[in-house]
């Protein structure tokens, strides 16, 4: 099943009709206690990472399943890039602030952010793999960035929480302990944020 699609807008009034495309998806597939509890709760995490992007960018929402698989898309239009903007968000790389961000949707709204940077200029080269690195070539330390490896859907770039997680295990005590803060990492099993064309996507993923 795959939901109706919302358009995100700025005025954030599209957050209400997230919630309730996903409350479709829970009530047709017959999600009910704990399982109906914990796609709502990752529903609201991913509309409170929104509320940050969808000023800057418009983009839609979906929810969809196979089975027992579910996901919550977002897809985000990189050409609402403006040039004021495009700097501010090369002045944060370069200063290092977005490294500092809190929190796990913190990071991967940053994730987001600098690979909305790098579908607006697609000509750039693109940067190692093993570390996150922006469009333009500056260390964001946010975790394992994959350039390189092929995938299934025909990303230019992409980051995943679960290479994240794999990456920081027994190294960062830091990071690894705000993993286990987190509800999305706990409830999630993947959040996957790649680059696609002009458009980057997030795809929160979870399996019953």
């Amino acid at each position: 099943m795959k939901s109706n699609i919302c358009k995100l807008n700025a005025d954030l009034t599209c957050l209400e009709a997230v919630l309730a495309e996903v409350e479709k998806v829970t009530a047709y597939n017959g999600l009910e206690g704990k399982q109906a509890l914990r796609l709502r709760l990752l529903s609201e995490e991913l509309c409170g990472m929104l509320s940050g992007l969808v000023k800057n960018f418009s983009g839609v929402f979906w929810a969809e399943n196979d089975g027992n698989d579910y996901e919550l898309h977002v897809e985000l239009k990189a050409e609402d890039m403006t040039v004021e903007l495009r700097d501010e968000l090369i002045s944060v790389s370069k200063s290092g602030r977005n490294a500092a961000v809190k929190g796990i949707m913190g990071k991967i709204r940053a994730v987001a952010e600098t690979m909305l940077l790098a579908a607006f200029d697609p000509t750039t080269p693109p940067p190692p793999a093993g570390e996150f690195y922006d469009g333009h070539g500056f260390n964001m330390g946010l975790g394992y960035f994959d350039a390189s490896t092929p995938n299934d859907r025909g990303y230019m770039y992409s980051w995943s929480l679960y290479n994240y997680k794999e990456a920081i295990e027994g190294e960062k005590e830091e990071a690894y302990d705000e993993l286990e803060r987190s509800i999305v990492a706990k409830l999630a099993n993947d959040i996957i944020v790649g680059v696609r064309g002009n458009n980057v996507e997030i795809i929160v993923k979870k399996t019953f």
